[in-house]
């Protein structure tokens, strides 16, 4: 009988043999004793005459029905190119049956992930919020909690949870014009969802629109952080409770662009962030009454006025000059 293996740092025999790396490592005093450098994940086969190998199967993925791992007995054409009519029509008879056999949380599946893939290509959405959206819709869809409801009400409803939990800022009419479904639908069903499955929402930040309403209307970096620390006063004064996220920070972005001479109109804002006029206009008086910024914007239109002063003055004089 072959006499156990030692460490050859400590004389230890407590071995631990990892395989993830294929490496022996004494347990004692950590020392890696040796390296097998054993391949313990998918083998790599050939299945044609090229000698270029592959792994077997895709990953797997939820935004598939069947996660990727169902095996399909083949395309309508591919079908059609067989040489033999028997071979044909059998071939047909076992693709439709493998159809009749699916359960109707399969099909329901089927229809409800090609949904979700089209609203989220079109909201340039991440793929692991795509995942969440669909893992949510999964867990929905096992209890039953789709009766009575749209598939797309549901769908749109899921990726709006998947958002609010990876802090993407997307807002309810964004999703509303990409799945074609009603604003308040969606609200409605997602309130429902979170309260059946028992998911916990923070509020949506203004500091997560910042960025990309900024991005959007070419503001340059001073205003953009000029808003961030805008908002911040808001939360000391208690201003962001009871009020929508997304106008909140199109009004922080439009009083930081008149502090930085950006030039932007409320119009511009606002069709950025999706919202009315009427709504940047009251925001945008809250923050002057409550956090005492109307005296710097009176100082910096002051300022561009006189700067415009001397620039006629000084484009006169070059002319007189001339």
């Amino acid at each position: 009988m072959p006499a156990p293996k030692r460490c050859p740092e400590c004389n230890s025999t407590h071995l631990i043999y990892d395989e993830a790396k294929g490496e022996l490592i004494c347990g004692d005093c950590g020392l890696l004793v040796e390296e097998k450098m054993v391949d313990t994940s998918h083998e790599l086969r050939s299945f044609d005459k090229s000698e270029k190998k592959s792994r077997g199967g895709a990953p797997i993925s939820m935004q598939k029905f069947d996660k990727g791992l169902t095996t399909n007995v083949g395309e309508i054409s591919d079908i059609y190119r067989l040489d033999s009519t028997q071979q044909t029509r059998k071939y047909l008879r076992l693709k439709k049956w493998q159809e009749r056999v699916s359960t109707s949380i399969e099909r329901n599946l089927r229809l409800a992930m090609s949904e979700l893939r089209r609203v989220a290509s079109f909201l340039d959405l991440p793929s692991v919020v795509r995942d969440e959206a669909a893992r949510i819709y999964n867990f929905v869809l096992q209890r039953g909690l789709v009766r009575g409801r749209s598939m797309e009400s549901v769908i749109a409803a899921c990726i709006y949870a998947a958002c609010r939990s990876y802090n993407i800022p997307r807002t309810l009419d964004e999703i509303a014009d990409a799945s074609e479904v009603e604003r308040k639908e969606i609200g409605r069903t997602y309130r429902f969802i979170i309260r059946k499955i028992g998911l916990k929402m923070t509020p949506a930040s203004p500091k997560d629109y910042i960025s990309r309403f900024a991005s959007t209307l070419h503001l340059s970096p001073k205003s953009q952080n000029e808003a961030i620390k805008i908002l911040n006063k808001q939360e000391v004064e208690d201003l962001t409770s009871g009020r929508g996220p997304a106008g909140i920070s199109a009004a922080a972005l439009y009083v930081a662009a008149l502090l930085n001479d950006d030039k932007k109109t409320q119009r511009e804002v606002a069709d950025v962030a999706g919202i009315t006029e009427v709504t940047i206009r009251n925001r945008y008086k809250e923050l002057l009454d409550r956090l005492n910024l109307e005296e710097k914007i009176k100082e910096k239109e002051n300022e561009t006025r006189q700067k415009k002063k001397e620039e006629r003055e000084r484009a006169k004089q070059e002319a007189g000059e001339k």
